[in-house]
């Protein structure tokens, strides 16, 4: 049995896959306070909450876009769940060619959710990853990543809205009746549900404007069953591509090691 960590700038997806199977993903906070021993103590009593004992599991992976929390949680499942982690990162064969200035610099998670899509869909791709940030990627014939966008994600576009305001409240994300708001909270709901949506269709027809033809659309993070489809573009969601990208690359690369 694989376990599958992945460390965003909010929230670790923690995970267990057996025979390409996702048995359980759990989240929690990702917290740059927190120690190796309180992370490895609370991912221990989240797979013992899934009946799984640590003996059950024969591998592990982790990717991080958090440097600091990715050591915290290296060293706790070192010790408490006694292996070392294969990380996701420079040296590790993911199959991808990319196309980018720096490759060494493009997100681990970007790198995952591209491979996992590769894996079930037919290039050419655009993916669309809603966390902390959103972003959106191409990824073209022969396994090319081309490179993307970063945008603010809709929780972070909120949370400035609120924070650098005097009268407006913080709000809960539901999407409104209507675009057109007759109160500030639904006002505040249309700008940040629709308008995010509204984000995202316009930077889908820009890139595929750019790179000459359409491409297959995949969506996954979070929000993605909240805002996706409200966009206008025909989205298919997917909320288990970070597991299954890590699932893909741990396989290609045991492999190779053996």
């Amino acid at each position: 049995m694989l376990l599958a960590i992945d460390i965003g700038n909010t929230q670790i997806v923690i995970g267990c896959i057996r025979d390409d199977e996702i048995l359980f993903d759990a989240r929690i906070a990702t917290d740059h306070a927190r120690t190796a021993d309180q992370y490895g103590v609370e991912i221990k009593q989240i797979l013992e909450a899934y009946d799984v004992r640590r003996e059950d599991v024969t591998g592990c992976i982790l990717s991080s876009v958090v440097p600091p929390v990715f050591v915290a949680v290296r060293n706790g499942v070192r010790k408490f769940i006694g292996m070392e982690p294969m990380v996701v990162g420079p040296g590790l064969k993911t199959g991808l060619d990319i196309r980018m200035d720096v490759p060494s610099q493009v997100g681990s998670d970007r790198i995952v959710i591209a491979v996992a899509a590769l894996a079930k869909y037919s290039a050419p791709l655009i993916l669309i990853d809603m966390g902390t940030a959103i972003t959106i990627e191409a990824v073209e014939e022969n396994r090319v990543y081309a490179g993307g966008v970063i945008m603010p994600g809709a929780r972070t576009a909120l949370d400035a809205l609120t924070s650098h305001t005097a009268q407006l409240p913080g709000i809960s994300l539901e999407t409104p009746g209507r675009v057109v708001g007759k109160n500030t909270v639904d006002c505040m709901r249309s700008g940040i549900m629709y308008g995010t949506a509204s984000m995202i269709d316009g930077m889908i027809d820009r890139m595929q404007e750019e790179l000459g033809h359409p491409s297959k659309l995949v969506a996954t993070g979070g929000l993605s069953p909240l805002i996706i489809p409200l966009c206008r573009h025909d989205i298919l969601i997917n909320e288990n591509l970070l597991l299954e990208g890590l699932n893909v690359i741990y396989k290609r690369n045991r492999k190779e090691s053996c």
